[in-house]
């Protein structure tokens, strides 16, 4: 019912993005350009877009410029690692894929998501 106005997408496909309370500060559904452009703002959703992007540029290339003084001086560097994922050669396929390691049901159960970075 009403799918012209839904972009034709199906009952499931729209409640897959619906926010969720409880859930981590850096799920998907929380983007704030996604939420913009949910609710026919493109203007304000591509400038917000475009920040976040530069966001993300900016933090990965702090990480980089600190992997090369980290090797520059000699010390030890601890690259960015997922929370709650590991990369693991999957037995059957023996391709690298990312495995989930645990912690984020345990997060959400308490409601502590002090180990989440700053994303949106």
């Amino acid at each position: 019912k009403y799918a012209e106005n839904m972009y034709y997408f199906s009952e499931l496909a729209l409640t897959l993005n619906a926010p969720e309370s409880g859930t981590a500060p850096t799920d998907s559904r929380w983007r704030p350009d996604q939420r913009l452009m949910e609710n026919g703002r493109w203007d304000e959703a591509n400038a917000e877009k475009q920040r976040l992007e530069e966001k993300q540029r900016l933090s990965r290339k702090r990480r980089e410029a600190e992997a090369a003084r980290a090797t520059e001086d000699g010390t030890p560097y601890d690259p960015y690692k997922p929370l709650w994922f590991e990369r693991k050669k999957d037995p059957v396929t023996q391709e690298l894929a990312h495995v989930y390691k645990g912690g984020y049901w345990e997060s959400k159960e308490k409601q502590d998501w002090s180990l989440c970075p700053d994303i949106f």
